[in-house]
């Protein structure tokens, strides 16, 4: 599953200039439907924030407070694409001021509906549990007004909630595997131009995997890692341990590349 899309490293520089994209074109994925911001008479919107959300009412207030400070220097929508959930996730994004869609359960499902919804040029998606540090909007906007990154995607540094020395360790390892393998997971964020999110036909139907399989889509010397920080909740290392909660996720992640598929991973993860 996804192999049909993935772009080998090696070949990834070759594609984007074969492509003959230019840069701050939209581009259209053949059969989609129009998205609003194809309309003429729509607002144009500079970047949209897409949260996938299943159960995460008591998570939204504080991710979405340090998303405001960006509305001050650009056009800013943000999307919760919401999976069933069964709390009041919904009336609290409302309630909020984000704009709600319900799509099917899975994570890369509802960020590729979230993503077909919005009308920015650029595309930030962030899980509900993760909140970024203050002025990190100054990095994001130096990134996306940089030319030469319409073609690149953007990562933050990860930290999670925990005063922990364990929890020290996981950021060790996981900012390490985002930087020498090209391998950030959704944690981390995911900031991308419309154009080149379209030309990799975006995020796939998958059950599990959806964030590495589109990062080794993007290609590792097309990832940049950015000077800020999203901080993500520590919950499931404390629940299932800062050892044992790492060694799982590698297992998983080596049967993927080992060829397992995503659906059959899915039932393995539980």
């Amino acid at each position: 599953m996804g192999k049909v899309f993935a772009v080998a490293e090696s070949q990834g520089a070759e594609m984007l200039r074969s492509a003959g994209v230019p840069s701050g074109t939209d581009l259209i994925v053949a059969g989609a439907k129009a998205r609003p911001a194809d309309r003429k008479d729509a607002k144009p919107i500079d970047l949209s924030i897409i949260i996938p959300t299943l159960n995460a009412g008591a998570l939204l207030g504080e991710t979405a407070h340090a998303l405001q400070e960006i509305t001050e220097v650009l056009s800013v929508e943000i999307i919760v694409s919401d999976g069933g959930s069964s709390d009041d996730t919904l009336k609290r994004a409302e309630a909020l001021g984000l704009k709600t869609i319900v799509s099917p359960r899975g994570r890369g499902t509802q960020l590729s509906h979230g993503a077909r919804e919005a009308r920015g040029r650029w595309l930030l998606f962030l899980h509900a549990d993760t909140t970024l540090e203050p002025f990190w909007s100054t990095t994001v906007t130096s990134f996306m007004r940089n030319k030469s990154n319409a073609m690149k995607a953007a990562h933050f540094t990860l930290a999670l909630d925990d005063a922990s020395n364990a929890a020290r360790r996981v950021e060790v390892l996981a900012n390490w595997r985002a930087r020498r393998l090209g391998l950030p997971y959704g944690d981390q964020g995911l900031l991308i131009s419309r154009p080149f999110y379209n030309l990799l036909v975006g995020y796939l139907d998958i059950p599990i995997m959806e964030d590495v399989d589109m990062v080794r889509r993007i290609g590792r010397r097309n990832l940049v890692e950015l000077p800020a920080t999203a901080t993500t909740s520590a919950a499931r290392y404390r629940r299932d341990g800062y050892w044992l909660r790492p060694i799982r996720n590698l297992f998983i992640l080596t049967l993927y590349f080992m060829g397992v598929s995503p659906r059959r991973l899915a039932r393995l993860y539980g």
